[in-house]
């Protein structure tokens, strides 16, 4: 397939929580699927999405930051390193044919922000943007809104429930 799926989210789960288990089966499925994944390299949901690709013979890009001093997860079949944190997003960006926003804080928020003003502005050819988690849901919704008023397109993001739904979807556009 080559087709490379950028995920974003939180370096926050651990092992035994919800978002990690998510996250590991969607890297899981889109191995299975012939999907290579890019994450920011590091733990949380990144670790858990290059583990689940990794474990299924996947091919995982991990895109970290030279100056922070993390180890990235041990999951990765290739390390890009950048040097500052807009270097990172932009090569995330850069990577990904495709993007799936799981839960995160303030850094996942950026990252979603980044994704979706390229598609707003056309910066980049037309990618899929896909959220999962009701916190995003009620952020789309939001900015759908306004996308109303200033008259640009609401129909950016697809948002789904589960990760079969997900790669259902990605199946359907690739």
């Amino acid at each position: 397939m080559n087709k490379t799926i950028t995920i974003f989210g939180s370096s926050v789960p651990p092992e035994d929580d919800a978002q990690y288990k998510i996250a590991y089966q969607l890297g899981a499925e889109l191995a299975k699927q012939g999907f290579s994944i890019c994450t920011g390299g590091y733990s949380g949901i990144m670790e858990a999405s290059s583990r689940g690709a990794y474990d299924n013979g996947g091919f995982v890009y991990g895109v970290t930051i030279e100056s922070w001093e993390k180890a990235p997860n041990s999951y990765i079949t290739v390390e890009v390193r950048e040097q500052k944190l807009f270097e990172r997003i932009t090569k995330l960006l850069e990577l990904g044919d495709a993007y799936i926003i799981l839960q995160g804080g303030t850094g996942t928020f950026l990252e979603f922000a980044a994704v979706w003003e390229y598609a707003n502005k056309n910066i980049q050819h037309p990618k899929p943007i896909i959220c999962h988690s009701n916190m995003w849901k009620e952020i789309v919704e939001v900015m759908n809104n306004q996308m109303n008023l200033e008259n640009r397109s609401t129909d950016l993001i697809k948002c789904y429930d589960s990760v079969d739904e997900i790669v259902e979807y990605l199946k359907e556009v690739f």
